[in-house]
Formats: C-alpha cells, sequence, structure tokens
C-alpha cells in the first residue's frame, strides 16, 4: 500500500520549464505556523534564509533556523518549513534537476557527480554556516542565480509561484552558478555517499500523508491513517505528533482548510459547496475551524483576497492563458 500511494505525496507543480527545469521562489513569513508544507520532489533545492525565526523539517529532523545560512534538500526528502514567530523574514529556494547540468559525453562530472546525485547516491551536505569557507562564495553563486532570474537576495517582491526563464543568456549563467556552486562542494569534499539503509519512518509519514492528500474530501478516522502504515492507533498518533508536530487529525484539518482558501481564492464556489467539498459536512464545524486557523471567515477572506489582488493588478488565470 505505501509504495501506490507514495507518488500522490509528490509535489506535481514543475518546477521551471520543460526545457529548462529550474526556478527559483521567495517567500515572506507574516504570521507564525507552516510556510511551506510537507512535500517531496525529484529535484534539488538549495534554501538560503537571510534571518528570521524558523524550523526547517527534513526528513523528521528539525532543524531551528535563526539567522542567515543555506540547506541543501536533496531529491527524494521530505522536507517543510515553520516560522516560528510573526513577520519572520523569509527564504530565498533554487530548485532545479540534476540532470540540467548533465552531459552527453560520459565524463568524469557526469559519471561522479551528477549521475549519482540522479540516483541518490551521492548527497548534497545538510546545511553550510557563514563561518564555513565556502558559505561565501557558494551564497554569491547562488545570489547570481537569482539575478539570471532577474530577482535578488532579500527581494521585497515574493514570489511564492516561482520564477522561469527563457532567455538564453540567463540560462547559460544559471547554469555557470550551478556549476561553480558544485564546484566549490566538491573542493571542500562537501559531498557524502549515500548511507545503505533507509529510514522506514520517512517513508510511513509520506504514505500517511499521501492518503490524506488523497482522501480528504471523505471522512477520515484515525484507524484509517494507522492501518496504512500497520500501526495501533495509540502508537501511530505518537509517532505522527512526535514526526510532524501536530496529532494526526490536526493535520488532517490543517490540510482541509489550506485546501478550502485555493477554492476561496481561485473559484467563484459558494461558502456551503466549499465546505462539503474540503471534507466537512457540516457548515457550523468548517467556520469555527477556518475562524480557528485564519482568523475571519470564508466571505471576509475572499473579499481581502480579491481587494489585495485589484490592488496588486494581478491576472486572473483565464488572463495568463
Amino acid at each position: 500500500m505505501e509504495q501506490r500511494l507514495l507518488p500522490s505525496l509528490k509535489e506535481i507543480r514543475p518546477h521551471g520549464t520543460e526545457g529548462f527545469p529550474c526556478a527559483v521562489y521567495q517567500t515572506h513569513a507574516v504570521q507564525k505556523g507552516i510556510l511551506v508544507k510537507h512535500h517531496w520532489h525529484d529535484e534539488v533545492e538549495i534554501l538560503y534564509f537571510f534571518g528570521g525565526n524558523f524550523r526547517l523539517e527534513i526528513n523528521m529532523e528539525s532543524f531551528p533556523v535563526t539567522g542567515e545560512c543555506m540547506f541543501f534538500i536533496n531529491p527524494g526528502e521530505l522536507h517543510s518549513i515553520f516560522a516560528e514567530k510573526i513577520l519572520s523574514s523569509g527564504e530565498d529556494a533554487v530548485v532545479f534537476h540534476p540532470g540540467l547540468l548533465g552531459f552527453d559525453a560520459y565524463d568524469a562530472v557526469q559519471m561522479q557527480l551528477i549521475q549519482p546525485i540522479q540516483n541518490k547516491k551521492l548527497l548534497f551536505p545538510r546545511c553550510l554556516m557563514p563561518e564555513h569557507p565556502a558559505f561565501v562564495p557558494v551564497r554569491d553563486a547562488f545570489a547570481g542565480i537569482l539575478h539570471a532570474f532577474g530577482r535578488q537576495l532579500i527581494d521585497e517582491s515574493p514570489s511564492e509561484n516561482g520564477v522561469v526563464t527563457d532567455d538564453l543568456a540567463s540560462q547559460l549563467r544559471i547554469k555557470s552558478s550551478l556549476l561553480s556552486i558544485f564546484a566549490l562542494l566538491t573542493a571542500h569534499q562537501l559531498f557524502t555517499p549515500t548511507e545503505k539503509h533507509s529510514d522506514k519512518r520517512v517513508e510511513r509519514i509520506k504514505a500517511t500523508l499521501a492518503y490524506i492528500k488523497e482522501n480528504y474530501k471523505d471522512k477520515i478516522y484515525i484507524r484509517d491513517l494507522a492501518e496504512v502504515v500497520n500501526m495501533n492507533e495509540q502508537y501511530f498518533c505518537r509517532f505522527f505528533k512526535k514526526a510532524i508536530g501536530r496529532s494526526p487529525m490536526e493535520y488532517v484539518s490543517e490540510y482541509r482548510i489550506k485546501q478550502s482558501l485555493h477554492l476561496l481564492e481561485e473559484t467563484d464556489l459558494p461558502v456551503m459547496d466549499i465546505c462539503l467539498e474540503c471534507g466537512y459536512n457540516n457548515l457550523g464545524n468548517f467556520l469555527r475551524e477556518f475562524k480557528k486557523q485564519t482568523g475571519t471567515t470564508p466571505l471576509r477572506y475572499r473579499r481581502h483576497f480579491l481587494s489585495a489582488k485589484e490592488a496588486l493588478s494581478i491576472p486572473s488565470p483565464s488572463e495568463k492563458s
């Protein structure tokens, strides 16, 4: 069952374009809570935090972030970001497929670096701190990537949906900067071979979150989630809360409200229809949970979103296509 469910948890949005699989994302924390929800993808992700107070979780390990630093997410790793305080600054991310840097000629770089990263046999360092000699040149190369995308470090205009480019000169600069980062990490011997054993706990969490993602519109019981990973209910609840930081049903409710926000932003559906679409059979329960998590009502949230969208002159999905 786990193997069948895992693919659905995988992030499905493309990072970059089919011809150039690389994009940049910039997010700012305006409130305490989830900044980036749990997900995984086949691409490499390089994160730059320029301050604030965050908790980064990677494969069930928790990493506090209180100042400038860089983190690396390997392909297939489950990760999320939580803002621990209101207005906790933000983070920049470059997400790219390692095949972007592949070579037709099977030289040493292709065989000893690019291919092993793609096959998850070679890992990036978990993090780089300012005191490490590689930090400044890696950060500068990272800034060069953002610049090629028309962005800069600590940008005041977040780009959570990702910025892509089809400009050939910009793509060459991006590839050059990525190769510079690879060279710096190699020179400082920061790549490490993958350990032989796999963490079954991470796969169980992936399977559980995948089940929630597939079934949030329906009634979900603790026993359903426990059965996905073959655990008894009591142990599963402890296991899940230790891994995610919230109880299973708190996570389910949180996920449903997140989906309702998307529907409020992107559709004209009545609140009752959104309530039913997101797994709530009782409007009162939905409104209470929505208010608890957002501090407002669905209609007020929609009005505020539309007003902000109009003020920023953001084109609608139909206008973009």
